[in-house]
């Protein structure tokens, strides 16, 4: 089979894209200060081309002071030193765009950091300033205004209210910050940031960007009367729990006239409508319900939406078809394609979560005290969940370093832990592992100090590598038959040829005339030119016998006996 087979149908080339998330400070660093950088990642866009990936995402890289790993922009205009300049980042898109890879940049419009110059004149302006309605501050309450002006909480713990010192030394008034105290709300009421974000996306679109992925796209408008919540304001909820967890800082219908005027300007750069030359938004929305997340795609809004009820599914076959059913039926719906994702920078990771016992709850991190995966039965039911995600009809993300299968760093000590929820939760009720453990640096070379991620070794990584990671290294999978890398890649060039992000599913149940057990999830994904794929994945201990009939293109595991075994998924034709 090969990956670059002519294309039988002109979707948009969002609608079926595999797009591969990069973790710009742990994927690749060029100048041995053991922080990833952009001529780090320009230098590895080969090993993504090899891969067989269509666009890459890069979390930010702008000018921060790393409160939150860069989740903190001080200027959206600029790079921050640690990863490049912008003539690194016109060098990545220029090299990039030469492989055949769009570029996706990570875009932050819930808040700024408290380093940001909008921020420190509404410090010096004071209360009732113009500068300072950029942002949410209030007045406090109870006696002399010492409390927060309502209950809220922040998502990495604690109150979701800082009170500022005034020019004068008095007491002042307090600002609204849904996540760190260093990450300060905007008013996303006000014309003057509508305006700004729009010249933002514009000075990015004129660098050649294909897009944006839109951090926290759920969070930018307040219910105006900022009422009582009491609950903790987290990212995430469950279907069919939406009271429960969405709350007044949530999901409020100001966002999507937001998302329409940044819709207008995209598609400026687009005059032709080519749907190959479109410019895309990607929705990082937390929602209880599929139907509530595809409002956020709606012909005229965004172009994506991540699919977090499929990565938080649980490896049982009646939760993953249901999934999947809701997720098509919603998509289809707006007229949108549906996106799978296992693993992101802020979960951990797929072939770790998926070796604790079915049905535990969604951990954010696990550290050393916690029960720890089983690694084998992980890594095997990651393998056979990536293996059934590939072949669904939509788009498909990936995060850096899954193709190697890492898993979760689960060793850490807390003396190195840098996420903020971890350090706000410490010690609390609410406490949190936190989410450094799915981001350690990538390993490239299993012989070289670092497992090769830093050039020149002048420096250790910014976050400890476990010495397992050598064993997955990409020099020690390229080329080996049945390693993960190679799966990946061979999943990825068969998804292409058989054009399956775009086909039509069907729900089986039996193959080749064989009836299929409950513990067995089995589809055809038919493509527009009436050619299939069938797909098997069995979750179950009785192994299912391969129908002699149909060819084998691609297995997660090993096939022995004439059968396919507990927790492996193959592709048939």
């Amino acid at each position: 089979m090969t990956s670059d087979s002519p294309q039988s149908h002109d979707a948009a080339w969002w609608r079926h894209a595999v797009i591969y998330q990069v973790y710009p400070r742990s994927f690749a660093d060029s100048n041995g200060d053991g922080i990833g950088d952009l001529p780090g990642i320009t230098a590895r866009l080969p090993y993504l081309a090899d891969l067989g990936v269509d666009a890459i995402w890069v979390s930010p890289f702008y000018v921060s002071p790393m409160a939150d790993a860069g989740y903190d922009v001080a200027d959206y205009r600029q790079v921050d030193p640690i990863f490049g300049t912008l003539a690194d980042a016109d060098a990545l898109l220029e090299r990039a765009h030469a492989l055949g890879i769009r570029v996706i940049v990570d875009l932050v419009p819930n808040h700024t950091s408290d380093e940001h110059i909008w921020f420190q004149q509404a410090l010096a302006a004071g209360p009732g300033s113009p500068e300072r309605a950029r942002y949410l501050f209030r007045d406090g309450t109870g006696r002399d205004g010492g409390e927060p002006p309502n209950n809220w909480r922040s998502v990495f713990g604690g109150s979701a209210w800082t009170r500022v010192t005034e020019a004068d030394g008095s007491p002042g008034q307090w600002y609204l910050h849904l996540f760190d105290d260093a990450q300060p709300d905007l008013n996303w009421r006000h014309p003057e940031v509508v305006a700004e974000f729009h010249d933002i996306l514009r000075f990015w679109l004129d660098r050649g960007v294909d897009g944006f992925r839109v951090d926290v796209a759920h969070g930018l408008v307040k219910d105006e009367g900022m009422p009582d919540w009491h609950e903790r304001a987290v990212m995430a909820g469950s279907e069919g729990d939406a009271e429960h967890n969405l709350g007044p800082m949530w999901d409020q219908d100001g966002v999507h006239e937001i998302y329409r005027g940044w819709r207008r300007v995209l598609e400026e750069y687009n005059p032709t409508a080519d749907p190959q030359l479109d410019r895309i938004l990607v929705a990082e929305a937390w929602l209880p319900t599929q139907e509530r997340t595809m409002r956020y795609v709606r012909a005229d809004e965004m172009h994506q939406a991540f699919n977090f009820h499929f990565l938080e599914g649980t490896w049982r076959t009646t939760d993953l078809r249901r999934v999947v059913d809701i997720s098509l039926a919603a998509a289809d719906a707006v007229g949108a394609p549906t996106t799978w994702v296992l693993s992101n920078h802020d979960v951990v990771r797929h072939a770790s979560r998926l070796g604790l016992p079915i049905g535990s709850r969604r951990p954010t991190g696990i550290g050393p005290q916690d029960p720890q995966p089983n690694a084998p039965l992980g890594l095997r039911r990651a393998r056979a969940a990536t293996t059934m995600m590939l072949a669904l009809p939509g788009s498909a993300y990936l995060y850096n370093g899954e193709e190697l299968g890492l898993p979760e760093h689960t060793g850490l000590p807390d003396a190195v832990r840098q996420d903020p929820s971890f350090h706000r939760t410490r010690g609390t009720a609410d406490a949190e592992t936190g989410r450094d453990g799915a981001r350690v640096p990538l390993p490239w070379d299993a012989a070289q100090p670092s497992f090769g991620f830093s050039a020149g070794q002048e420096s250790e990584p910014w976050l400890p590598q476990p010495l397992l990671y050598g064993m997955h290294a990409v020099d020690r999978q390229q080329g080996v038959p049945g390693s993960t890398l190679e799966l990946y890649r061979e999943l990825l060039a068969l998804r292409r040829h058989h054009d399956l992000g775009v086909g039509a599913l069907e729900w089986l149940t039996e193959v080749a005339g064989a009836p299929l057990g409950p513990e067995v999830l089995a589809f055809r994904n038919t493509r527009p030119d009436g050619a299939d794929v069938t797909v098997v994945a069995n979750l179950g201990i009785d192994p299912v016998p391969l129908p002699e009939a149909m060819e084998v293109l691609a297995c997660s595991g090993l096939l022995h006996g004439g059968a396919i075994h507990q927790d492996t998924t193959v592709w048939l034709a």
